[in-house]
């Protein structure tokens, strides 16, 4: 595809992925990022993006190899999908998204499925673009995602959400509770280095549980297996920011209102 290049085990190490370029505090994140590509690459996994310097991508792969918690066979699963800055409204985003379309058609599949919030999450993608863009909304649920889906078979079943998200709560009961996963060149960084300042500055208890494998990450208590925060229980959002002590009280006081 003109403009486009495609990650693979071969140029990984020599290709920026997009997310993270210029942030050398995060450079280990950033590389745990990259072995989980390799990893991905060997069940089908793609990442593909602008031939710039730029945040202009998308990453998809078989919905029985997702690291979400959602049952979706034989359809293909859209993971991050970004355009930022200067790039937006050029017609990137939907050649990207038609290219992860045309390459689903080709391996006969049954349609694309992708997590989303029931308003804009971060680190998710824009919800109301993809419904213009010919995904439906299959299921929400109490915490505020939705599974969406573009189907191509009609009479194919439907996605669903595994039971471990129905709930929108995790098993630990008090203080603060992340999950995470080397899906984001940010998360790890956030959630092992600055949120243990934050937290410790509020005396509240924490615990931090590292998504490790596909099978963890299935069964997760939350869609955003990237990152999401749990407070006493309760899913509370996917926003990386709430990790940094000058932003975890407004962005938390702004969740419970």
């Amino acid at each position: 595809m003109e403009n486009f290049i495609e990650i693979n085990k071969e140029n990984i190490e020599s290709e920026h992925i997009c997310c993270a370029i210029s942030d050398k505090k995060c450079a280990d994140s950033y590389q745990a990022k990259k072995d989980w590509l390799k990893q991905e690459f060997n069940n089908g996994y793609v990442f593909r993006r602008l031939d710039e310097r730029a945040k202009v991508f998308i990453e998809y792969g078989p919905a029985e190899f997702a690291w979400v918690p959602i049952t979706a066979p034989n359809y293909i699963n859209v993971n991050c999908f970004w355009v930022s800055g200067k790039y937006k409204k050029n017609g990137y985003g939907k050649a990207l998204l038609k290219s992860a379309i045309d390459d689903a058609r080709k391996q006969g599949k049954s349609g694309l499925v992708t997590v989303v919030g029931t308003k804009k999450f971060h680190f998710m993608s824009d919800t109301k673009w993809l419904l213009k863009q010919g995904f439906e909304e299959i299921e929400r649920i109490s915490s505020g995602f939705s599974l969406l889906a573009m189907k191509f078979d009609k009479s194919a079943a439907n996605p669903k959400f595994n039971e471990s998200v129905k709930s929108g709560e995790c098993s630990d009961k008090k203080g603060i509770v992340v999950y995470y996963s080397n899906r984001c060149p940010f998360a790890e960084f956030h959630a092992k280095e600055s949120l243990v300042e934050t937290v410790e500055n509020r005396n509240l208890p924490l615990k931090v549980i590292k998504l490790r494998t596909m099978e963890e990450a299935q069964n997760a208590p939350s869609p955003a297996t990237i990152f999401s925060l749990f407070l006493d229980g309760k899913f509370m959002t996917t926003d990386l920011s709430v990790c940094m002590d000058s932003r975890f009280d407004k962005v938390i006081d702004k969740l419970k209102k």
